[in-house]
């Protein structure tokens, strides 16, 4: 099971970001991204809010411990339209992405 401080970790590192550009953008102090880091304290709502906002994360996905997939906030707003969409509207763009989906695995079969 994925910690907190192991998944601030992982996607401060992605960023190319060290504890103290990270400590910057959230307003906290590169002592307490530390701590956190080390699972030697854990942040308050608003303050893992910021980071999972800076890391562009969902807050649920920088908190699960079971590690399931997480959305990148642009996919997550695009979700947030198509759900606002009449059922036929909605029934246009399943089918752009399933052909797309489909084209995009078909080739990589045909390159395997």
């Amino acid at each position: 099971m994925t910690k907190i401080g192991e998944r601030i970790i992982l996607l401060r590192k992605n960023k190319g970001w060290s504890q103290t550009e990270l400590a910057q953008k959230t307003g906290a102090s590169r002592e307490a991204i530390g701590k956190y880091e080390r699972s030697e304290a854990t942040p308050s709502i608003d303050t893992a809010k910021k980071i999972a906002d800076i890391l562009e994360v969902s807050l649920d996905y920088l908190v699960e411990e079971n590690g399931f997939p997480v959305f990148d906030k642009k996919t997550v707003n695009r979700l947030q339209k198509i759900q606002k969409l009449n059922e036929v509207e909605k029934s246009h763009v399943y089918a752009m992405l399933d052909a797309f989906l489909l084209k995009s695995s078909i080739q990589k079969d045909m390159a395997s």
